[in-house]
């Protein structure tokens, strides 16, 4: 589509294919989204698009990922705070018209298996050397290979001084458990392919040589969470065929017209320029 949405924190570029985000850094921007910057999402990642009131006189725009689609939200299994997700876009209360153009021109896009689980994951994760402090230790992970924790002096375990700092090979491994570190048991657990385990692990990660302890402002959502995206990533795999733009959109000649329809109605409203009004129209006629 082309067209740009700006809302507090982020910008939505909307792509024939894709939803561009780019996060704002500031003051009162959640950290998380000063590390993401950007994130390329898919249409085929998304599941849905909903737009609801929001707080103290907004409108959020929020598209909802596919399960299995994105690591960073499959790492994060549910425990973002709903003004941590990368996903909703806040808005002026006065945007909600354009805001309800995109929803609906977004769900007209969504793939028929939008409500099954992906099969791969389809959002990149965080790329390049990733590495965080814990309380217990240093993890770092040099991007495709290997996860290594070294032991702090004074915050490791004997458990974990006992077994020495460790490195573990992304092809033994068989998943990431991340617990956020504003919970009380906040940690980051790497877990062993079935043939890889030894003996039993300890049930609490102070003890667990596969694990960090987050805590005292150790391990931050916003280090922590990417690093576990990453691995998990890694875990994985993410090689795919790409998919072949508007290969999955059928052709709907109805759908362009009650689009064109829409668009004029924020045209006359005034929501959308002269010259917004004539290159999104001239991108829906060739659609014909």
């Amino acid at each position: 589509m082309g067209d740009v949405l700006a809302g507090i924190h982020a910008t939505w570029q909307f792509e024939s294919d894709a939803i561009v985000i780019r996060f704002e850094r500031g003051i009162r921007t959640p950290r998380l989204f000063g590390t993401l910057r950007e994130r390329r999402i898919p249409h085929e990642a998304l599941a849905s698009v909903t737009l609801a009131p929001g707080k103290r006189g907004t409108v959020v725009l929020h598209a909802v990922p596919r399960a299995g689609a994105d690591p960073l939200v499959e790492a994060a299994a549910g425990q973002l705070k709903e003004g941590g997700d990368p996903y909703r876009l806040v808005l002026p209360a006065e945007r909600e018209a354009p805001a309800a153009y995109y929803r609906d021109e977004l769900l007209g896009l969504l793939p028929p298996d939008a409500a099954e689980p992906a099969d791969c994951f389809l959002v990149a994760a965080p790329q390049g050397p990733q590495s965080f402090k814990a309380y217990d230790g240093k993890a770092s992970f040099d991007g495709s290979a290997e996860v290594a924790f070294r032991w702090s002096r004074t915050g490791a375990s004997s458990e974990k001084w006992r077994a020495g700092d460790q490195i573990f090979a992304i092809r033994e491994l068989n998943g990431v458990e991340w617990h956020s570190p504003e919970s009380p048991d906040g940690c980051l657990r790497l877990l062993a392919r079935p043939d890889a385990c030894g003996s039993p692990r300890p049930a609490h990660p102070e003890h667990d040589p596969a694990s960090v302890v987050f805590g005292l402002g150790y391990g931050p959502v916003h280090e922590s969470l990417p690093f576990a995206a990453a691995v998990l990533a890694a875990i994985r795999g993410s090689a795919r065929v790409p998919a072949i733009p508007g290969a999955s959109r059928p052709y709907d000649p109805a759908g362009v017209a009650e689009r064109i329809r829409r668009l004029g109605e924020l045209h006359q409203a005034g929501l959308v320029t002269d010259e917004e009004f004539s290159s999104r129209k001239a991108e829906l006629l060739a659609e014909l």
